[in-house]
């Protein structure tokens, strides 16, 4: 029975170092993590190894009778296991935006730590805690429960920590601390009373790796958001800082406007105030509009530029589904670039046309021209900050799609993809895995900012 039991453990000695190298990696590579997080876990998974390791050995010198070998390796586990709730409470503290320097959790947590230090140091010249004969059996001596006091009342102080300041976190972050550490206390509870299986190793790893993957999607989520509010500030800056030659031109033709044909002035002036309008909403709303909605601006802008350029300047709407829902300010920035690069002064006239059709799993819109071939000018009208944050707020918000190609005979054709209610959960959860690379260059500035956390 007893050599099973050793093979178990050792099974659990090797689980650990395996896991724990493997989490050391992840903490080093992934990005989305915050500096002083990553530093935690760097230092958890590496206190871990050498747990795992140092247990490895102490069974190995035990299999083959080595007692002074087996007496160090007990010592060292120990040792490194003992570390992890100290690393906690500091990780907690800066959690919470507290200075572990003027915390009176942290050195209470320090004195008992050091208590417990102390202790383990008298086993290398006392049986008093524990002792190990010259055959390499472990014996408990009488003293052994006071060398559990320690880590048990660190795990109840940071237990007291985390709920005094549970406020501070949230949800996802008071489970972690929570599985970090009631589930080593559990192992270390059945380890006092049953010596056997290597119950607290397991509670350890178990509280670190379910405490690893909760921090990972909560960063993860951060990591998204912010790419996201990125894009948003984007879009913003953008709003706020609109072509000041449409707004110059406008504002020119409808001056001279006035003095030839006031009515159609002041359908201009309405079809401009419209326009104005829709853009300074978009910068407060975050959630869908309806299309129709975004039609109406788009027709602003494109009355307000009709007056401009007159006959130079067709449209044509081919309106055949218009009951679905997109992203604000996604139409219309389409053919305004339509309409800004499509524009010849060789040509006698610019066509613009605007379709809509269902189609299987969404809605389809497409904005085509027959001027310029926009792909001539992708890398300035589509390649910088009006690509993306079109193509990013599209995945986020509603899993859309956004493709520009060239049109037959000349010109340009954007399609939109707006996926219907039944599939956009799946498609915005698939769009997650290329919001990465949509939105890099953003993220780096995101990442310096979560450095200074």
């Amino acid at each position: 029975m007893y050599d099973w039991i050793m093979l178990i453990n050792l099974s659990i000695g090797v689980a650990g170092l395996v896991l724990s190298v493997l989490g050391l990696i992840m903490s080093i590579f992934l990005r989305p993590i915050k500096t002083k997080t990553r530093y935690f876990f760097l230092a958890i998974f590496t206190l871990m190894i050498f747990y795992s390791l140092t247990t490895i050995l102490s069974y190995q010198f035990e299999m083959v009778g080595n007692a002074g070998g087996m007496r160090w390796g007990i010592f060292f586990s120990s040792l490194f296991s003992s570390m992890l709730m100290p690393v906690l409470t500091v990780f907690m503290l800066f959690t919470c935006e507290e200075s572990w320097k003027k915390s009176s959790l942290f050195w209470t947590v320090a004195l008992l730590w050091m208590f417990y230090f102390g202790l383990l140091m008298t086993t290398m010249f006392s049986g008093s805690v524990y002792s190990i004969d010259d055959s390499a059996v472990y014996t408990r001596g009488p003293l052994y429960p006071l060398l559990l006091v320690p880590p048990v009342l660190i795990m109840a102080l940071n237990l007291s920590g985390l709920i005094r300041r549970r406020s501070l976190m949230n949800k996802r972050r008071r489970i972690a601390f929570l599985s970090y550490l009631l589930l080593p206390l559990l192992g270390m509870l059945i380890q006092m009373f049953y010596y056997g299986i290597l119950t607290t190793a397991v509670g350890s790893l178990a509280g670190i790796l379910v405490m690893f993957i909760i921090m990972l999607n909560d960063q993860q989520d951060l990591f998204l958001n912010m790419a996201e509010e990125n894009a948003w500030k984007e879009l913003d800056i953008r709003i706020l800082q609109m072509r000041p030659h449409f707004i110059y031109n406008a504002l020119s033709s409808i001056y001279y406007i006035v003095e030839t044909d006031p009515e159609k002035a002041q359908s201009v002036i309405r079809d401009f105030t419209i326009y104005l309008r829709k853009v300074f909403d978009s910068v407060t709303k975050r959630e869908m509009v309806s299309f129709e909605e975004e039609l109406e601006h788009t027709r602003a802008y494109l009355s307000v530029e009709q007056a401009r350029f007159e006959d130079q300047l067709g449209v044509t709407f081919d309106i055949g589904h218009k009951d679905f829902s997109l992203p604000p300010l996604t139409l219309q920035p389409v053919v305004e670039n339509a309409v800004k690069h499509g524009m010849d002064p060789d040509r006698e006239q610019l066509n613009i046309l605007i379709r809509t059709r269902a189609v299987e799993g969404g809605s389809e819109v497409v904005i085509e021209n027959d001027g310029c071939d926009l792909q001539l000018e992708a890398a300035d009208a589509y390649g910088g900050v009006a690509l993306r944050s079109l193509e990013i707020r599209l995945r986020q918000m509603c899993g859309g799609d956004f493709s520009i190609d060239p049109r037959p005979g000349g010109g340009t054709v954007v399609t939109l993809f707006i996926p219907d209610q039944a599939e956009k959960e799946t498609c915005c959860r698939k769009s997650k895995d290329v919001i990465h690379g949509l939105a890099d260059e953003r993220v780096k500035s995101s990442e310096r900012i979560l450095d200074m956390y």
